[in-house]
């Protein structure tokens, strides 16, 4: 049986992997000279950032609240944790912007585009979770100040920020994974259309 009629599905994934995805959009040896633009450094620099908000998440989630506020080395990561947020924030805002102005939805990038809000948009709940999941004055404030907010919006039954355990799950399991998830396919999809071209100055080309 040749290979083009084969039932097997490994290699129907194989070969749509290799239509939509080749090697050489996956990982390129060359890149065009507008790649260079610091709005795309950006967009490294908050995937980097990302990286190390999971890691040091990961060793807080481990070891607990009593370990992040009373421990030198909890405070350690706990402040690692929270500025790499903030970079990630800053740099996110950064090439999100960026992408706007350079109209980067152009040439059937829209779903590139948006993905990217949405990243936006999970990025800010999840960075409201982890306020509610600090366990210490500041969450308790937050939270009793939100939740008239939650109730006047109408989901103050579903997403209850006087809950601890639910604003902790939601921040260290769902949310994470969504982000992280949604930033692999914003990945995928870049690699797999290439970055677009800048915006041509009127009258540039004949």
């Amino acid at each position: 049986m040749s290979a083009r009629n084969s039932d097997s599905w490994t290699l129907r994934v194989r070969q749509a992997m290799d239509r939509h995805l080749p090697m050489d959009h996956l990982l390129p040896d060359r890149q065009p000279y507008y790649v260079g633009s610091w709005v795309y450094v950006f967009g490294v620099i908050t995937i980097a950032a990302l990286a190390w908000v999971i890691v040091s998440g990961v060793v807080l989630s481990f070891f607990g609240p009593q370990w992040w506020h009373d421990s030198s080395v909890g405070r350690f990561f706990n402040s690692l944790h929270f500025w790499s947020v903030q970079l990630f924030f800053i740099f996110m805002v950064l090439h999100l912007w960026g992408q706007y102005f350079m109209a980067g939805w152009r040439n059937g990038r829209a779903a590139t585009w948006m993905i990217g809000v949405v990243i936006f948009g999970i990025s800010i709940l999840t960075a409201f979770t982890g306020y509610l999941s600090q366990q210490n004055f500041d969450a308790q404030f937050i939270a009793l100040n939100a939740k008239d907010a939650m109730n006047g919006a109408g989901i103050g039954a579903f997403f209850n920020v006087l809950n601890f355990g639910q604003m902790y799950g939601l921040h260290v399991m769902l949310l994470p994974i969504g982000v992280t998830f949604l930033v692999v396919a914003h990945i995928v999809m870049v690699r797999a259309r290439g970055v677009v071209k800048p915006i041509d100055p009127e009258g540039a080309r004949p």
